[in-house]
């Protein structure tokens, strides 16, 4: 578990806060200076799944005020009715000879923001074209990519898997999973990572296929203990949050899950379980595999979602009986699932056969707010995706639970989305 405390909401008289960091000192550090807490917080969720520190501001006089180990690497400001805030902020970053980009960002008219723009310039800032309100994710990593902060998205590095394993490189990060229609967090999905001491963080595409049957094996045993042991951690402060394990269901029939729950839960009684995610096209080639599986897990609180769901509609909707807990939309069916005449039936289609069978739909790789609304529209239960949260460090995925508000043993409530 993190070593991380609560981030308190900053006002102008408030101490400045720490920042939210990983055990790797060396990430970048972000500032930002917004009255909006949800919009502190989305771009946060965005930017710790580039792998970026944050401090989150109420307001400029909280950023003047505000005293990090280290020097911010880009700083992104609201400028907001006065604007009189944002002037000031930026001649005291002037007087610090703070030499780091600064990101403007606003509701109000582009006059406004050139203005304030205009006055950093002249202070011999290092002022970015200003973000005008509302902005997508895609815009945060647009910034972050120009700037080359955090991690690269399209990281051409590979790296042996047997290798990562024998000298503890493998790391696992998690992806927020949010209740569309209350808004707050139900749960989240692991990834691996290596982090390489040469390359930095490695993403599945360089190391999974070429991965051997054995190495995949003992990836697949250290995410499901790794998933047990922060579930456990969690359900020891009151936190019922599920953690889904992408799987191989080869690799399933072979693991010994329930010596590994034993292990873990002999005496737990708030455990919400694990959600082993099979691929569909897997599950359909061994259906009868895959219900069996399903009912021998039932036993140790380990259920199975039908991943990437979608191509085999068809095969499956025929079914009488589909014995899974989610059924997860391909991401390839979610774009513009609002407007686009093919899509848009087929996610319909596909939200309203997993209720039919008694299960949770959840949309994965949701990137913008239109489809969120249009999901939400057809009834999709959960969301996961660029819009909502990227995959992040434990420490990270941590402190967002604390920050949130999620309540101890003897509270009720869970994380509130920033979506």
């Amino acid at each position: 578990m993190s070593d991380h405390k609560p981030q308190p909401t900053e006002t102008a008289t408030s101490p400045p806060a720490e920042p939210r960091r990983d055990k790797h000192s060396s990430a970048p550090l972000c500032l930002i200076v917004d009255e909006e807490s949800s919009i502190r917080q989305f771009i946060s969720l965005i930017l710790h799944g580039l792998g970026i520190d944050t401090v989150e501001l109420a307001d400029g006089a909280a950023l003047r005020a505000v005293r990090t180990p280290r020097p911010p690497d880009l700083i992104f400001h609201d400028v907001s009715l006065d604007s009189a805030d944002a002037i000031e902020s930026l001649l005291r970053l002037s007087k610090r000879n703070y030499d780091g980009p600064v990101q403007l960002m606003s509701r109000r008219g582009a006059a406004v923001l050139e203005h304030v723009r205009k006055v950093g310039i002249e202070h011999k800032l290092n002022m970015l074209p200003a973000l005008k309100k509302p902005f997508g994710g895609d815009a945060i990593v647009k910034i972050v990519q120009e700037l080359k902060l955090g991690l690269s998205l399209a990281a051409a590095a590979s790296a042996n898997l047997n290798d990562a394993i024998a000298k503890n490189w493998i790391e696992f990060w998690y992806q927020p999973v949010i209740d569309l229609r209350k808004k707050r967090l139900v749960g989240a999905e692991m990834y691996a990572r290596i982090r390489h001491p040469e390359a930095g963080i490695i993403l599945p595409g360089g190391f999974i296929a070429g991965g051997s049957p054995e190495s995949i094996y003992k990836l697949s045993e250290m995410a499901i203990n790794t998933a047990l042991k922060v579930g456990s951690n969690y359900s020891k402060l009151g936190i019922s949050l599920p953690i889904n394990v992408n799987i191989p269901i080869e690799v399933l029939e072979k693991l010994p899950i329930d010596r590994f729950v034993l292990d873990q839960y002999a005496h737990a009684t708030n455990w919400p379980g694990i959600i082993i995610d099979i691929a569909e096209d897997q599950i359909i080639a061994n259906l009868g595999l895959a219900v069996e599986l399903t009912k021998k897990l039932a036993r140790t609180n380990v259920k199975i979602a039908i991943d990437n769901f979608g191509k085999g509609l068809s095969a499956l909707a025929k079914l009488k009986e589909l014995p899974f807990a989610q059924i997860k939309l391909d991401r390839g069916f979610i774009a513009n699932c609002g407007t686009d005449t093919v899509n848009a039936p087929l996610c319909k289609t596909m939200i309203d056969l997993a209720h039919n069978f008694g299960q949770i739909a959840v949309a994965i790789g949701i990137e913008n707010a239109g489809d969120a609304s249009a999901l939400l529209a057809m009834g999709c239960d959960y969301g996961q995706g660029f819009l909502l949260g990227q995959p992040m460090p434990e420490e990270h995925f941590a402190a967002l639970l604390r920050q949130r508000g999620v309540k101890g043993k003897k509270g009720k409530s869970a994380a509130t989305a920033a979506a």
